[in-house]
């Protein structure tokens, strides 16, 4: 079927002007961290979970509860701790003596943003409640099963300086991100800017901006953004290098690969794209918009060897060679 994609690029720059309204007003807040931002409301608006990385003090919470502020989304804040148990994050069946009867009590995952503040520091059988929340969108209580919020949406935190006391997150976990996003400090100017803000008697304040449903409706206009087949094949070749850097000329990462990405790789940077040109007012996806987020979706999905562990080689940079190898088809 033929693709109005005129009418659907002025549909979608009309539905889309929520977006700089809603990071304008979390920018009250928040001081600088737009990509951090960007990629939050890009996870809400293609159903993808987002994990945070970087040190403490850089907005991770407050960005969080500002953006679940600005679209009135219900939000809870788990910190993850070595003794945490499953039914801390998910519930319990508990004995009511009035009735006599088992009632289930539920926990903080039943809404619609849960922050999983230092995610590694929980063990296995946390991770794997977490997991059946990520994956299926529902959550097991007894013999019961227990369908979650709509929309759904789990912002992990990890610190990477701390190591000791944590847990490293199975692959089968990570590979349920959507993004992973390093957070980093922010300018000098941010920083004084930050300094004015936080020592005024009056904090700003964070406004509504869009309902529930209006996200929902964005949601579903996302998936309709166009995407052509050669797009679509530049994806899957990216994809297919960090598979087999060898047979595209990236002998020089070769070795330094030892998984490459998943089948998830390839939906989620199809997803992001859609979601990426959707941000930034468009109703088709261009390749700029594929290198736009491919860091994000691909540094935790590569696996490097023992070698590239010893050479100190970022995820990251593996991802540049194979960005500057790949041209568009």
């Amino acid at each position: 079927m033929a693709v109005d994609i005129l009418a659907l690029n002025e549909q979608i720059k009309k539905e889309s002007q929520f977006v700089n309204k809603l990071l304008g007003e979390v920018g009250k807040v928040v001081v600088g961290q737009r990509h951090m931002l960007e990629r939050i409301l890009m996870g809400l608006l293609s159903d993808g979970h987002v994990l945070l990385e970087g040190v403490p003090g850089l907005a991770k919470t407050l960005t969080i509860k500002s953006i679940s502020d600005a679209i009135h989304l219900d939000f809870q804040r788990v910190q993850f701790t070595p003794d945490l148990l499953p039914s801390d994050l998910i519930g319990t069946m508990i004995f009511n003596q009035k009735t006599g009867e088992f009632a289930v009590k539920k926990g903080p995952i039943f809404t619609n943003i849960v922050l999983a503040d230092e995610i590694n520091r929980a063990p296995a059988k946390v991770q794997s409640a977490l997991l059946e929340a990520m994956a299926e969108k529902q959550v097991t209580i007894g013999d019961e099963s227990h369908r979650l919020a709509d929309p759904f949406l789990v912002l992990a935190t990890q610190n990477p300086l701390e190591q000791e006391g944590t847990y490293p997150l199975p692959e089968a976990q990570m590979d349920r991100f959507m993004f992973k996003v390093l957070v980093s400090y922010g300018t000098k100017e941010d920083e004084l800017e930050v300094l004015s803000r936080m020592t005024q008697r009056e904090l700003p304040h964070v406004e509504r901006v869009i309902t529930v449903e209006e996200l929902r409706r964005a949601r579903d206009l996302v998936t309709s953004v166009y995407i052509d087949d050669k797009v679509k094949q530049y994806i899957v070749e990216i994809v297919m290098a960090t598979r087999n850097p060898g047979e595209y000329g990236l002998a020089t990462v070769a070795n330094l690969i030892n998984v490459g990405g998943s089948p998830r790789a390839t939906i989620n940077l199809t997803k992001s794209a859609k979601a990426h040109a959707f941000i930034k007012g468009r109703g088709f996806v261009t390749p700029e918009d594929v290198k736009a987020i491919a860091y994000d979706v691909l540094r935790h999905r590569i696996l490097l060897t023992y070698e590239a562990e010893a050479e100190e080689t970022k995820p990251d940079a593996i991802i540049r060679e194979i960005l500057n190898k790949i041209e568009v088809p």
